[in-house]
């Protein structure tokens, strides 16, 4: 950046110079001209001064100050030449207004006094002398971007606590107003952040992650602070931070994930994902050995403690490694939950190889020496095995991520896993690739934990989670397959506190957990009877919101789409659900007509012979329907309802015959 500097200050120099040079030749004004030569002098003094101090000059207020001093030092110098003028003539006939003189003597000290506070601003800790650095004249029309400026300069140039203060400043002005963060963007801001979060001073990190978080408020913004290298950063940190600091990077990872979607791949190719999982299983459920955290060191010390032991453990610590290769899983950490849950996380890890402790038994943090002896990564195999496993080494070791957490205070605990949980949500919205990388990870029976028994506000994100991860599965067959088989205890364990929350019907949790079980619908089998029931209950005289994302819900189940329409429409018949969509057909808003008729038609469509829909009058309903605009003017609705009229005529009018 020298360099840059040098060749800024270059024309100013040399048109001080001439300025200075001009003014002793001059014929008229000599004494106004004197005094011009005086403030260019000066000036020029601390332009070199600028010059040698090129490398320490912060480049954004220097461009615009010296932008400007050249400016001013054009308009003198074509003041001094109409002074030099030689024949009579000129002279004559040379008029300069005595306020030119002024205007360009006070345009020289306020250069003089905008480069004067360019050096004091750009100088280190040490050299400065005054404590407080004023503002220039430059900052008359806009002072914030020269206290951006002075706050930018200091994440330059200052100590670790001035760093920390001063990114406390932008904090301030970041969250005061938008304008302000892209101006701190504009003027640099984001680097010296970045590498003040490096540090190892508490407080300093936890200032710079928040204004990070802070400027990240649109797409451009997002992407230049991921261009800057903020996933490596914020990595390292959630990898091996304070914990306090952990909890607000996490919350900068949400704030930048929700403004710029985009970023998401960005966060999941740096392990931010699987540290966020491991900060949210942390006393939640139990370790995942595919976040664990292995060195070529501590794989050596693995080996080293274990040729020591006997045969006899090797042979089954080989075996229980072999076991954890196929599922995944490590070993358990963190508290215990209600017995119900507990067994749920009992099984579910069981179920893929895990050795899980009693649920009688206090769960404790894995010690580094249970760990080896559980992860025989180091006994001795045949070459073969060795190199086999030696590429995927799956090793749960008490690293710098995990070391001393357990010791934190319970509200910085807490902390920490309301902004895990924020994050998670924000990151997996609409991404196939991190729902796939969550879902395989233990956080899918985090978020059934959490949604039980956690605070309002992790039970907030927990349900917002599992909302945007069954909608993308929903979308996606395969991870549909994978991750919400009937056979999952984790799945069946979401699908238990997503009902829960359905049947008390009296939770903020409750639209998110409505949309997550329609997501689902196409998950469920025959034999699963407990669903549909919860959501019609919820057709009856609820809020308009609940109403809609319930009849948007049931139509998931009886759409054609779904392979169980049939049976899920005799279900919602059943449960008397015909009788509440008639009435939301008739005097329902609009916004839960549309979805009450559509689902109307459906079951029409999947079972047109019902006694109960004969009995219910729903063909005089549909004929209703057919001629509303507002109703018709729907794409479903109109493709549906008149083939739905037709069968039901077909039908009803035989068996209502049977009715008398």
């Amino acid at each position: 950046m020298g360099d840059i500097v040098k060749q800024i200050l270059t024309r100013p120099i040399q048109m001080a110079d001439q300025v200075t040079k001009i003014a002793d030749e001059v014929q008229n004004f000599k004494q106004e001209c004197q005094e011009l030569k005086t403030k260019t002098e000066k000036l020029a003094g601390l332009l070199r001064q600028a010059a040698r101090a090129s490398n320490d000059l912060y480049e954004r207020p220097t461009r615009r100050i010296i932008d400007d001093t050249e400016q001013v030092l054009d308009k003198a110098l074509a003041l001094v030449i109409k002074c030099r003028a030689n024949s009579i003539v000129k002279r004559v006939f040379t008029i300069i207004p005595a306020a030119a003189f002024r205007k360009s003597v006070l345009q020289l000290e306020n250069s003089i006094g905008d480069v004067s506070w360019l050096l004091r601003v750009s100088a280190s800790a040490d050299d400065r002398v005054d404590e407080y650095l004023g503002l220039p004249p430059i900052a008359a029309n806009e002072p914030i971007l020269c206290l951006i400026w002075e706050q930018v300069a200091i994440l330059h140039t200052g100590s670790l606590e001035e760093r920390s203060d001063a990114a406390a400043s932008l904090v301030s002005l970041a969250r005061d107003n938008d304008r302000y963060g892209k101006l701190i963007i504009e003027e640099g801001g984001v680097p010296p952040l970045l590498k003040l979060a490096k540090e190892r001073e508490k407080e300093g990190q936890e200032n710079a992650a928040r204004a990070i978080g802070l400027l990240g408020r649109d797409p451009e913004s997002v992407e230049h602070i991921v261009n800057a290298g903020v996933c490596t950063v914020f990595a390292k940190i959630l990898k091996e931070g304070h914990m306090k600091v952990q909890a607000v990077v996490a919350w900068a990872v949400s704030e930048l994930a929700e403004h710029h979607p985009k970023c998401q791949d960005h966060f999941l190719n740096n392990n931010i994902i699987r540290f966020l999982v491991s900060h949210l299983a942390f006393e939640t459920v139990q370790e995942h050995s595919k976040y664990a955290i292995a060195s070529k060191q501590s794989v050596s010390s693995i080996h080293s403690a274990l040729v020591a032991s006997s045969s006899t453990s090797e042979q089954n610590n080989r075996k229980e490694h072999h076991d954890d290769e196929q599922s995944q899983i490590a070993h358990p950490t963190g508290h215990q939950t209600s017995s119900q849950m507990n067994n749920v996380v009992h099984h579910t890890m069981a179920s893929r190889g895990q050795v899980a402790g009693s649920s009688n038994s206090k769960p404790t943090q894995p010690t580094q020496a249970q760990n080896h002896a559980n992860h025989p990564k180091g006994n001795h195999q045949n070459s073969k095995n060795h190199h086999q496993h030696s590429h995927h080494p799956h090793v749960s070791l008490s690293g710098t991520s995990i070391k001393g957490r357990e010791f934190e205070d319970p509200a910085t605990k807490a902390q920490m896993k309301e902004m895990a949980a924020r994050a998670l949500w924000k990151l997996c919205k609409g991404n196939l690739s991190i729902c796939r990388s969550i879902t395989e990870s233990r956080a899918l029976l985090c978020f059934a934990v959490l949604l039980e028994k956690g605070s309002d506000e992790v039970q907030t994100y927990s349900a917002m989670a599992l909302m945007e991860i069954t909608e993308v599965a929903e979308q996606n067959p395969d991870l549909r397959r994978s991750a919400f088989k009937p056979t999952s205890p984790a799945a069946r364990a979401v699908v238990d506190q997503l009902l829960k929350v359905i049947e008390k019907a009296d939770s903020d949790l409750l639209l998110p957990c409505i949309k997550s079980i329609g997501n689902l619908a196409r998950t469920f089998r025959a034999t699963e009877t407990r669903i549909i029931g919860p959501l019609v209950k919820l057709l009856d005289e609820r809020e308009p919101e609940v109403t809609m994302e319930a009849a948007i819900a049931l139509n998931k189940f009886a759409c054609p789409e779904n392979f169980l329409n049939v049976n899920h429409s005799k279900a919602i018949i059943t449960a008397a659900g015909a009788k509440h969509l008639i009435q939301l057909v008739y005097f329902g808003e609009q916004m839960v007509q549309l979805p009450s008729l559509t689902l109307l038609c459906y079951i029409a469509l999947n079972v047109p012979d019902s006694e109960a829909l004969a009995q219910e009058d729903v063909l005089i309903v549909l004929e209703w329907s057919s001629k509303q605009a507002h109703l018709m003017e729907d794409p479903t609705i109109e493709s549906v309802l008149p083939e739905a009229k037709i069968r039901l005529e077909l039908y009803q009018s035989r068996s209502s015959r049977g009715f008398h």
